[in-house]
This record gives C-alpha cells, structure tokens and sequence, in this order.
C-alpha cells in the first residue's frame, strides 16, 4: 500500500485561488487555501502530476510534519520525532532553509541549525552512522515558523516551477511565467479566439497562452529534484509524461500575436517562442500598442505595460494609458482587455471603469488587475 502523502504547492499572493483550481482539476483531493500556499493530499506517483502541471504555483513541497515550537529544546526534538527516515537516503544532500515571521524563535540561522542536528540525529538512530557524506540526491528541507508553528518540508521541485525551460534570454524586468499563466487563466479567452499582447517583451504571455491553449503541461522541457531520489520510482516519472504528451492538443489552430516598441525585444521574444516550440503558432512585431487594429472579433488582449515607476517616466505612461483607451474602444468594440500595473489611476487614465480589479503582486510590486470584460461572441448555430 502506498502512502498517502501532504503536498503543499507554494504560490504568489493573490493566485492562491487560481493554484487551488489547479490542484483540484488535477484530481487531488482535501484541498486547502490558505496564504501563500494550498494544501492537498496525494499518492506518490502525484508529486510528478503536481510539477508538471501547476501553471502558477512556484513550488510543490512535501510537508513532513508541522507542530508549535516556542523553545528550541522543543524544535529540536518535535524535528527529530518526524518520519525523515521515510524520505531522506543514507546519502541525502539535506541543506536547511528557514523563515520566521510574528514567532518567538526569530533567528532564522539558529532555526535552521537545530533543524540540521535533529535531522542528523534522526539518521544516525536509522541508518547506525555517525558521518553523512551528502553526496545523493538534493532534498532541501525548509523550516518555516508563522506564530510559533513551525511547518517542516522538502521541496521536490529544485528550480522554481516558473522554469520553464523555453526562456533562456529576457528583458530586464522579466513577468514570471506562472504569473503570466495565471493572468492568461484570468481572462475569457479561449483557443478558438484570437489573443494579442500589446507590451509582449520577451514574449512571456503569448507562449504561455499557447501552451494553455494547446494543453501543453508547462514542465514537460524540464527537470526536477524529485527525480534523482532513489525511493522515488522512474515508472511514475514516464506515466506522468505519458499522460501529458496524450492530453496536448498540438494540432489546436492558435491565432496569437505579441508585439513591442523594441525590435530587440520582439527578437528575443520569437527565438523564444521557438525554443517553447511554437515556431509558427506565436506571430511577433515591432509596433506601439497604440496602432493596435483587427479585423477578427471578440478577441482578448493582455498586456503588462509600464507602470511608470519612476517620477520621469509616469506623464508618458499615463499618455499611453489614454492612448490605448481610446484605440481599444474605438477599434476592438467587441474585445475584451486586461492590464496589469502599478499605476493606482489607470481607470482614470484608460477612460472607463474595470468590469472587475483584482489585486496581484509582481514580485514585490503590488498591482491591480484591470478586466474590461466585452460582449460575449454569438453562439455558433449547428
């Protein structure tokens, strides 16, 4: 019999909900949302489902145990008492991570040292060894205490899920890839419709799209740390590739297009878009995202655009704003538009009210989601 593990899937403020809908299409089960994180219940052969599907979640961790520890007498021996037994190899690489935030145990480096020792402790009594060389697998176990409870997991993920692997180059103030996954997720767009993404950059959101569009799960070019674990089987690795490559829809006809004001941005964002392997289905051009025009309907434009961050810059986006605005209006009546930005007057900028304004955090920026929702296409008749 198999054991049924608790699987955490880390994710950024505000896309909680989007990860939760995730896991939960998945199939998983005894799902919980909380801050940051949503919580779930998995058989082993789910660890390599969860990492090669989760658009926007950042991590997916396997929690080990989680208890109240005031002292670090208690850490120490609420950490030894934990099955690490059942994941760790004689010769784990085990390095320890920690934060503490609102709890009485606040040094992180104390934290972490503790944790270490009771872990050590723990296999010597197992495997009869005073010396571990360290020279496996990488299981990096994180220690994380939130008003005194202190939850222990290893992270089976390595590089953050938003690796894809296709991005390679990217432009100074890159949009994370589950970011963008998730604000595509966001929208009312669907395959069959066109896309556009008038501030593309390196190209982010448009292969995103694509590879929701498509049904592509966004892990299948990478690797992850789950896979050089001894106990961890391969069968359940090839399974879960096997299902991917079955479920893609890579004959799906995508009518997507980016396009930026910098040739070299629209460069990078096709040799992109090619290493993502979509050489054809993601058109790219240099243009202002004011001269948007199309004669399709009932399309979706997403966009990050400037922010204007810095005093010099905030005249010329709030002229842009306008600009756009009024484009949108005029030329794409039957579109829906979505914008991400810093800029707290957008609305007033874009001339209209969102349908909708959710808040989000660009790495440490805190943004707001504009959703100008149009009409809903005619239902196509038999």
């Amino acid at each position: 019999m198999k054991p049924t593990l608790t699987l955490i899937a880390t994710a950024a403020m505000g896309l909680e909900a989007i990860v939760a809908k995730e896991v939960r299409d998945l199939g998983f089960e005894n799902v919980e949302v909380e801050n940051g994180k949503v919580t779930f219940s998995s058989e082993p052969e789910g660890i390599a489902r969860a990492n090669l599907w989760l658009r926007s979640a950042d991590r997916v961790k396997i929690k080990v145990g989680e208890f109240k520890a005031v002292t670090f007498d208690s850490l120490f021996e609420q950490t030894k008492a934990l099955p690490w037994d059942q994941f760790l190899p004689a010769d784990a690489e085990f390095p320890v991570i920690g934060r503490s935030v609102k709890s009485g145990l606040y040094s992180v480096p104390d934290c972490q040292a503790i944790v270490k020792k009771a872990v050590v402790e723990k296999m010597k009594q197992t495997y009869k060894k005073d010396w571990f060389d360290e020279t496996g697998g990488f299981y990096r176990i994180e220690v994380a205490l939130h008003k005194d409870l202190a939850t222990l997991t290893i992270d089976t993920s390595g590089n953050g899920l938003h690796r894809r692997g296709y991005r390679y180059l990217h432009n100074e103030a890159p949009l994370k890839e589950t970011l963008a996954a998730a604000l595509v997720r966001l929208t009312n767009w669907h395959p069959d419709r066109p896309f556009v993404d008038p501030f593309c950059g390196s190209g982010t959101i448009p292969i995103e799209a694509a590879m929701i569009g498509q049904n592509i799960a966004p892990g299948i070019n990478r690797e992850f740390a789950f896979e050089e674990w001894d106990w961890y089987d391969r069968k359940w690795i090839d399974q879960a590739h096997e299902e991917a490559e079955d479920l893609a829809r890579y004959d799906q006809k995508l009518s997507i297009f980016g396009t930026d004001i910098d040739h070299k941005m629209v460069d990078l964002a096709t040799n992109n878009a090619m290493e993502a392997g979509f050489p054809d289905q993601i058109k790219f051009k240099q243009m202002q995202a004011s001269d948007l025009r199309s004669k399709q309907e009932y399309g979706v434009v997403l966009g990050n655009p400037p922010y204007g961050e810095r005093m010099n810059e905030k005249s010329e986006v709030e002229v842009l704003y306008k600009q756009i605005g009024d484009v949108y209006r005029t030329y794409l009546p039957t579109w829906s538009v979505y914008m991400i930005t810093s800029h707290e007057k957008f609305e007033l900028f874009y001339g209209k009210k969102a349908t909708k304004k959710r808040k989000l955090y660009n790495g440490n920026i805190k943004t707001d989601f504009y959703q100008y929702w149009g009409p809903r296409p005619p239902r196509k008749s038999d």
